[in-house]
């Protein structure tokens, strides 16, 4: 019987307890004069896959042949395979620490590779069909291969009360997946930061009775700051209708990282394998108040009662569209809208993550935007927008501080022989005074978008006013122009073409050196030098602020690339980029005051590969430089919002 049964009679964790104490100092930190456990590699064949796979087996301090253990099969991420806990979560030390203190149950714990195909490697784009399947095929790979093979060759107890499955991420989906439609398997299960993969709460648990009788454990976690929580949460939201005696942790500030997942795994160890009471229930539970239960997104246009955002995040969609047979949003995948009555359609989304999402209303399969939202462009057309809140945070709010202005500026280019636009934000200061002069910052947008994008998309007006009023940044001018340029005289077989062409693009270097730089310089009151100017720019931008600012230095002392800087090709040599700059480590050190570069944590991997591996030369080159991961955001303007509030604190 679930040892916890008996809570549903008189026992619920109250919501809005804020309860968490987080792990001691120290838990995670290898000690000396204290025993040790010892992980081991070992290779098991699996009939699913057709071949041999690896695993990483951990046994505890004074593990014997002679005594029988549990076992707690410890999952990784969508991005790691067997080694991933090993190399940035260090199980074992926290486990031997755990040890020393006595405050765990001796225990096996293996940590395989979630990834159950023939190449099982993290790498290329992970996020393809056959990957991800992958990871769902491991369900088989997991109860035919792998446990008969820890069960055969490791002195272990054999019964569903002595098996745990545990796991981070896309390997929290699994574990939720796995453990609870396996209830005679597992009777220990946790969900550390749960991805997408989950199951919804109905498909998890279609008989919570069964649940209640076979469970021992089920512990459920997330960060606050976690744009995957809403999976975590409408878990726990189902679990305690039906009452389902369980845990769930909110951690307070946390993100989607291994500083979330090793505390978690800290926590969920000194349970498994030992009575669990109401009171560490209790104990464990830090469950935040519930917040109002829809908002009017704050993309709307005036007067727009939807879209609408739930406390959850799902987003509530009504359209009105009565001569229509098929009405879909698509925002992220493609949700089939129900037909109300007098001609409405509506429907409620998955739980969207943080940040702004651009979507489009396909009608009877032609996509418009929808006529309650501003537009964007963005996806190199016009596009509805939506502001999912980024809680607890406001650096891009409009606040009652003094504002700055953006003006329209249009020019004729005599390089692409057509007229442009840049837009020109002055500080909330600049018109009180007709001598002031301004450093000049030139920002640029990324692919598929033009130079609306930061006014519009990036809110860089009310970053900078927060940060001006707040004393973090200097007051400054900022040009933000169109990033696509050609010159039409240039014989089309010279031009470089594709991605290359368009981040290194000779033409846009022309626009800006010979054009848009003294025209900015003769119409606005700028520090017209060097150590008054700098360049950055998001993804496409960002490539293309390095080219121009590094190859034209005596123009710029600041270079930031978000989600984008150098892209070395293919038998290039990283001294000889950008004409050479840093041929002379010590003089570009000297002369550039910041390089910067970012990139989101949860980016696709290509991209993350490109910018973190740029930054790894920099390093090793011993090239100065600020390099930030913007936690659990991926290509998209939340990432470079945070990246423009740190790179404009640091310039000037």
């Amino acid at each position: 019987m679930f040892l916890l049964y008996f809570l549903i009679a008189g026992f619920v964790v109250s919501a809005g307890g804020q309860n968490f104490k987080p792990a001691p100092e120290g838990y995670d930190a290898p000690r000396t004069g204290i025993s040790h456990g010892k992980i081991d590699t070992v290779t098991y064949s699996s009939a699913i896959v057709g071949g041999n796979r690896r695993a990483l087996i951990y046994t505890p301090p004074g593990y014997s042949k002679s005594k029988k253990y549990p076992v707690l099969y410890l999952l990784h991420g969508i991005g790691g395979d067997e080694k991933e806990w090993f190399v940035h979560g260090q199980p074992q030390v926290i486990l031997d620490n755990l040890y020393a203190d006595k405050k765990i149950a001796p225990m096996i714990v293996v940590l395989p590779n979630g990834r159950a195909m023939k190449d099982d490697r993290a790498v290329g784009n992970i996020m393809e069909g056959p990957k991800v399947q992958a990871f769902a095929t491991f369900e088989k790979d997991l109860l035919n291969d792998l446990i008969p093979y820890v069960e055969k060759n490791f002195p272990v107890l054999k019964n569903q009360e002595n098996r745990a499955v545990a796991g981070l991420s896309m390997g929290g989906g699994q574990s939720l997946n796995f453990g609870l439609g396996n209830l005679d398997t597992f009777a220990w299960v946790g969900g550390f930061s749960s991805a997408p993969n989950t199951k919804t709460p109905e498909e998890l648990l279609p008989s919570a009775e069964n649940a209640k009788k076979k469970l021992k454990l089920l512990w459920i976690s997330c960060g606050d700051k976690d744009g995957l929580i809403t999976y975590s949460k409408r878990t726990h939201d189902y679990l305690e209708t039906n009452q389902v005696p369980h845990i769930y942790q909110v951690i307070p500030g946390g993100y989607h990282d291994f500083k979330v997942w090793k505390q978690n795994l800290y926590m969920f160890a000194q349970l498994v394998f030992k009575p669990v009471t109401p009171a560490l229930i209790e104990q464990y539970s830090n469950i935040p108040e519930e917040k109002p239960s829809a908002v009017v997104a704050s993309t709307n246009v005036p007067g727009a009662l939807y879209p609408q955002i739930l406390s959850d995040n799902r987003v509530l969609f009504r359209i009105k569209a009565p001569d229509a047979q098929k009405v879909q949003v698509d925002l992220g995948k493609k949700y089939d809208m129900v037909k109300e009555e007098e001609g409405s359609w509506a429907i409620t989304t998955d739980p969207i993550v943080e940040g702004f999402h651009y979507y489009s209303i396909l009608i009877d399969g032609v996509a418009v935007c929808d006529p309650a939202s501003q537009t964007y462009y963005g996806m190199s057309r016009m596009a509805s927008g939506i502001e999912i809140p980024e809680k607890g945070v406001d650096y891009y709010n409009m606040k009652n501080v003094p504002h700055g202005q953006i003006r329209q500026l249009r020019y004729y280019s005599e390089v692409t022989k057509a007229w442009r636009r840049a837009f020109v934000y002055t500080p909330a200061e600049y018109d009180a005074s007709a001598t002031e002069r301004y450093p000049v910052l030139y920002l640029q947008h990324g692919g598929g978008e033009d130079e609306t994008g930061w006014p519009n998309q990036g809110k860089m007006d009310a970053i900078l006013d927060n940060l001006i009023a707040g004393g973090k940044a200097k007051p400054m001018i900022v040009v933000m122009d169109n990033g696509y340029a050609v010159d039409p005289s240039a014989p089309r077989s010279n031009s470089a073409q594709g991605i290359r062409g368009l981040f290194a693009n000779s033409a846009l270097a022309k626009v800006f050196v010979n054009e848009l730089i003294p025209m900015i310089d003769k119409n606005f009151r700028t520090l017209a030098d060097r150590d008054h100017r700098a360049m950055a720019g998001l993804s496409m931008g960002g490539f293309q602020s390095f080219q121009i600012a590094l190859t034209n230095t005596d123009k710029f002392a600041y270079v930031g690339g978000f989600s984008g800087g150098g892209m070395l090709q293919p038998g290039e040599e990283f001294s000889k980029m950008y004409d050479g700059v840093w041929a002379d480590v010590n003089a570009f050190n000297q002369k550039m005051k910041v390089v910067y570069l970012s990139i989101g944590t949860a980016e696709p991997t290509s991209m993350y590969q490109t910018v973190n591996g740029f930054h790894l030369k920099l390093e090793n080159a011993g090239i100065k430089h600020v390099y930030y991961e913007s936690p659990g955001t991926s290509h998209e303007w939340l990432t470079w919002r945070r990246s423009l509030n740190q790179f404009a604190s640091l310039i000037f």
